[in-house]
C-alpha cells in the first residue's frame, strides 16, 4: 500500500474522531534515532536504521512531506505542524502513516526528560551516540551503565587480554577495575557487572542482579561465553575449553587481532546485557542459532573470524539454562538441530557429510563414532543425516553399559534409543523393540513364529500398489539387479494392524521393516536393502550402517508439502503415513508388551556420555531406554551384508 492508499483509509476512518490523540499529536516525545540516514526518492523517501529499513512511496509531494516531518522531528517536535494539518485532511492521515512506519521499523526514539519539544540536548559522545541508535529508551540504559560496577578479572590482570577488555569497556563509557584471581586459568579473563555495593562476584554469597561473561584465548582460537551469572560463565567456559582443546593450533604466532577481537565481543555482551539490550548474536540475523538456546561466540586465526554458535553446555546453573526444552516436533526443526549437535567447533558428534558418496538411487552420508567410519542412508540426503545423528548419538550413549561397546551383536543389550523428540524416539524404539523379539523367537527355533496370529499378505509388484512400494522395489531389483522376493505377513493386535515386511536377497543383502500398512513396509524394506546394496559397494569398510525406518514419518507435516506433490514424492508420503504414525506406535507396544521410558546416564558415566545426552535434551531430541534383555545394535556391514 502507498501513502497515499493510506492516507485515504485512514482519513475515513478518522471522520469524527478526533477525540483522541494521534501520532503527530505525541510525535514531540520522539526524535530520529542517531544514525539513521535518509534517501529521499523522487516520489518517497527511504530510510535506513541500525537494523531495520523502510521505503515509503507515493506522489512527487511525498519528499516535501518528509521534509516538514523530519525539521519538526529535529525541532519543536511537531507542535507546529500537529496545528496545521487539519484533523481528517489527507495531509494529517499521510504524516500519521509515516510517523507509524517509523515506528513500526523502529526508526524512533523516546526522548529524554525534559528535552520533549527540543532536540538539541542529544549525548554527542560516542557511547550516547550508540545507545541512542540500538537501545529502545536510551537514557534508562545509560542509566544503568553508570549504576553498575565492573571489574576485569584474570590470572594476569596485566595480559594482553584483560588489557583488551579493560579498553573495551572504557570505550563503551564503562569504567572497569581489573583485579587478580589466581583460580582462573591461564588465558581466560573473567568480566562482571554488579551493582554498587555488591560482595566479590568470587565469593559464595553473589548479587543477584550480577551479569558475568568470559572470554578465552587458545593457541589459534578463542571463545566468549553466553552471559549468565559468574557460576554459570565459568562453567561454559570450561565446557567450551575443553570442546575447543582439540582444535587448538600449535606453533606459530598469535595473530594481533584475534585477542582484540574475542575482549571487544566480550564487553559488547556485558554491556549490552547490563543495559537491557539485545545481545549481539540477535542482531546477526544468523537463521542456524536456534531460538531460546544460549549462543557462544568462537573465533579462530586462520582466517581471522568470529561467529555465534548455539552452545549445548553441559553444567546448567542459572534457571533459564536448567529450565526444560520443547521437545522437536518438525522436521525443519530437527534437522535445524544437526548443525547444533555436530557443529565442527562446538559439537558433540561427527558431522554426517555425503562426501563423494553416491546420492541415487539412495542418499547416503557418512560421519565417524570414536574412529570408526558410521553409513547412513534413505531417500533423501537430510533423512540420511538425521538417521546418522540419532545412531550415533546412540552408540555413544551407550558406551560403557554392559554388554556393549558399541559393537554389539544381536543378543547384546543395545544401550539408549535416540529421537528428535519424543514420539520419533518411541517410534524408533518400538520398531526396534519388534525386531528384537522376533529375532528372539527366530533363534529359539519357534518355526510358528515369535507372535502368535501373524498371517501371511499377499504382495507383488502390481498397479494400484503405493507408488513408494513400486519405485523402491523396482530400483532393488530393476536397477540394481538384485535377485530378491519379499515376504510380508500382518500381525492383529487388537489395537491395529502392524505389517512386517522382509526382502531376501539371494545376490545381495536384504532389509526389513515394520509399519502400518503393507505398502510402507514393503517401501522401507527394499529401501533398506538399496541403501545396504550400495554402502556395500562404495562404503565396504564401514563399520556401522543406519538404514531408514517410518519413525521418521512423525516429523512430517501436511503443511510442509507442495501443492503439486503426490504420494509419489517423499515429503507427501512421510505426511500421508504420519497419519498411522500413532495407532502404529500403540499396536507396536500391544504386541511387544513393552512401553519406552526416558533414560539418563548413570552417575558413574563418562563426561562425554552425559555432555552429549545433556546436547541432546537442550536440542529437543529424546532419549529413551530400549527394552530389557533385546539388543537395539542395527547390523553392520559386516554381518551378512555383503
Amino acid at each position: 500500500m502507498t501513502v497515499d492508499q493510506a492516507a485515504q483509509t485512514t482519513a475515513t476512518s478518522q471522520e469524527g474522531e478526533r477525540a483522541t490523540q494521534d501520532a503527530l499529536d505525541s510525535l514531540g516525545r520522539w526524535t530520529l534515532r542517531p544514525g539513521v540516514s535518509v534517501t529521499v526518492l523522487p516520489h518517497g523517501v527511504h530510510l535506513r536504521g541500525w537494523i531495520t529499513s523502510v521505503t515509503l512511496e507515493g506522489g512527487a509531494g511525498l519528499p516535501v512531506l518528509w521534509g516538514r516531518l523530519a525539521e519538526a522531528l529535529a525541532g519543536d517536535g511537531g507542535a507546529e505542524l500537529a496545528r496545521t494539518a487539519v484533523a481528517g485532511s489527507p495531509l494529517r492521515a499521510a504524516l500519521v502513516t509515516v510517523i507509524g512506519q517509523m515506528h513500526d521499523h523502529d526508526l524512533l526514539v523516546e526522548r529524554p526528560a525534559g528535552e520533549r519539544g527540543d532536540a538539541t540536548g542529544e549525548n554527542d559522545d560516542a557511547a550516547g551516540q550508540w545507545l541512542g541508535a540500538v537501545a529502545d529508551r536510551p537514557t534508562e540504559a545509560a542509566a544503568a551503565l553508570v549504576r553498575s560496577r565492573v571489574r576485569v578479572f584474570a590470572a594476569r590482570p596485566d595480559g594482553p587480554l584483560a588489557r583488551a577488555a579493560a579498553g573495551a569497556l572504557d570505550r563503551a563509557g564503562v569504567r572497569a577495575a581489573t583485579a587478580e584471581a589466581a583460580d582462573l586459568p591461564d588465558g581466560q579473563v573473567l568480566l562482571v557487572a554488579a551493582g554498587p555495593g555488591a560482595p566479590s562476584p568470587l565469593a559464595a554469597e553473589q548479587d543477584a542482579q550480577e551479569r558475568a561473561v568470559v572470554v578465552g584465548l587458545r593457541p589459534g582460537v578463542g571463545f566468549v561465553t553466553p552471559v549468565g551469572s559468574v557460576g554459570q560463565a565459568r562453567a561454559d567456559a570450561d565446557g567450551l575449553a575443553d570442546r575447543l582443546r582439540r582444535r587448538e593450533a600449535v606453533g606459530g604466532a598469535e595473530h594481533p587481532g584475534l585477542p582484540a577481537l574475542l575482549a571487544s565481543s566480550a564487553a559488547q555482551r556485558l554491556v549490552c546485557a547490563v543495559a537491557g539490550l539485545r545481545d549481539p548474536s540477535a542482531e546477526a540475523g544468523d537463521a542456524r542459532l536456534i531460538p531460546g538456546l544460549p549462543t557462544a561466540l568462537v573465533a579462530e586465526r586462520e582466517p581471522l573470524r568470529g561467529e555465534y554458535r548455539t552452545w549445548a553446555g553441559l553444567v546448567l546453573v542459572d534457571a533459564d539454562r536448567v529450565r526444560p526444552r520443547a521437545d522437536v516436533r518438525t522436521l525443519a526443526e530437527a534437522l535445524a538441530r544437526i548443525p547444533v549437535l555436530a557443529d565442527r567447533l562446538a559439537g558433540v558428534l561427527d558431522e554426517p557429510d555425503p562426501g563423494a558418496l553416491p546420492q541415487l538411487p539412495a542418499a547416503l552420508v557418512r560421519s565417524s563414532v570414536e574412529g570408526e567410519v558410521l553409513v547412513s542412508g534413505s531417500a533423501r540426503a537430510d533423512l540420511a543425516r538425521l538417521e546418522a545423528v540419532c545412531r550415533a548419538a546412540e552408540l555413544l550413549l551407550g558406551k560403557g553399559e554392559a554388554g556393549l561397546a558399541g559393537k554389539g551383536g544381536p543378543e547384546g543389550d543395545g544401550g539408549p534409543v535416540v529421537g528428535a523428540g519424543a514420539v520419533h524416539a518411541r517410534g524408533r524404539a518400538l520398531r526396534q523393540s519388534e525386531a528384537a523379539v522376533r529375532r528372539q523367537g527366530a533363534h529359539a527355533g519357534d518355526t510358528a513364529g515369535p507372535f502368535s496370529g501373524a498371517a501371511p499378505v499377499p504382495w507383488s509388484p502390481e498397479p494400484g500398489r503405493h507408488p513408494q512400494a513400486l519405485h523402491w522395489w523396482s530400483v532393488l531389483v530393476r536397477r540394481l539387479g538384485v535377485d530378491a522376493d519379499v515376504a510380508v505377513s500382518r500381525l492383529d493386535t487388537g489395537g491395529g494392524a502392524v505389517f512386517h515386511a522382509e526382502v531376501r536377497g539371494r545376490t545381495a543383502g536384504g532389509g526389513t521393516a515394520v509399519e502400518a500398512s503393507a505398502d510402507d513396509a514393503v517401501a522401507f524394506a527394499a529401501l533398506s536393502a538399496v541403501v545396504r546394496v550400495q554402502a556395500a559397494a562404495d562404503v565396504s569398510h564401514a563399520r556401522h550402517l543406519v538404514t531408514p525406518s517410518g519413525a521418521v514419518a512423525s516429523l512430517a507435516r501436511p503443511e510442509a508439502t507442495a501443492p503439486w506433490e503426490d504420494a509419489g514424492w517423499t515429503t507427501a508420503w512421510l505426511a500421508e503415513s504420519a497419519a498411522r504414525e500413532p495407532e502404529l506406535q500403540e499396536a507396536l507396544a500391544a504386541l511387544t508388551g513393552w512401553s519406552p521410558q526416558p533414560w539418563e546416564p548413570p552417575a558413574d558415566a563418562h563426561t562425554d556420555v552425559r555432555a552429549l545426552w545433556s546436547a541432546l535434551r537442550q536440542c529437543g531430541f529424546s532419549v529413551l531406554s530400549a527394552r530389557p534383555g533385546h539388543g537395539t545394535t542395527l547390523p553392520t556391514l559386516t554381518e551378512g551384508s555383503r
